[in-house]
């Protein structure tokens, strides 16, 4: 009997409007819609440093994946986001993360990408505070729409630019291994 009421909880919890998945110490939209797609959570996890719980991130695609190369390559609407944890956040170190994680999905080679990245970090160049939730769309034939806490602070063309940003958490070198595991499902 308590497996029947587990199911029956399952089932009204992922079918609500706006069923939230637990991720880390908060929780996360199980699905979201962009450029009029329903988008699904693929994968969420925690990305920490120490014992200290810095955000947590999910990955929204139209289909499933668990090939990040393809998902990075893929011209398909999708989205990730990023909700503060921790009051050590700041947008210095936001904008120094933005940096190095390019410098880290294209091998130090960011010059076709260099005004791109500027407009990003003045995008996210506000102080940043616990609960904001940053969120870097990818619109097909409209580029990566930058949000912040549902606001839209620009929008940056190029899939390549989406394909490079996306490489921060899923490329061969990511920012960290098991929240790459981890927004990927596996």
């Amino acid at each position: 009997m308590k497996n029947f009421f587990t199911i029956c909880f399952a089932i009204i919890f992922f079918n609500s409007n706006n069923a939230q998945i637990p991720v880390g110490k908060t929780t996360l939209d199980y699905e979201i819609s962009r450029g009029g797609n329903t988008l699904k959570m693929n994968g969420s996890g925690v990305r920490s440093l120490a014992f200290l719980d810095l955000y947590s991130a999910a990955l929204y695609l139209q289909n499933k994946s668990k090939d990040p190369i393809a998902i990075c390559y893929d011209d398909s609407n999708m989205s990730i986001q990023l909700k503060i944890t921790s009051k050590l956040i700041s947008r210095d170190k936001m904008i120094r993360s933005i940096q190095d994680g390019f410098k880290k999905s294209t091998n130090g080679d960011t010059v076709d990408l260099k005004s791109r990245i500027n407009l990003i970090e003045q995008f996210y160049s506000k102080n940043l505070k616990k609960g904001d939730i940053i969120e870097l769309a990818y619109i097909r034939n409209k580029g990566l729409v930058c949000m912040m806490n549902e606001i839209e602070l620009g929008v940056i063309p190029g899939q390549d630019f989406k394909f490079a940003l996306y490489k921060i958490w899923l490329g061969e070198n990511p920012i960290n291994k098991s929240l790459k595991k981890d927004l990927l499902g596996v």
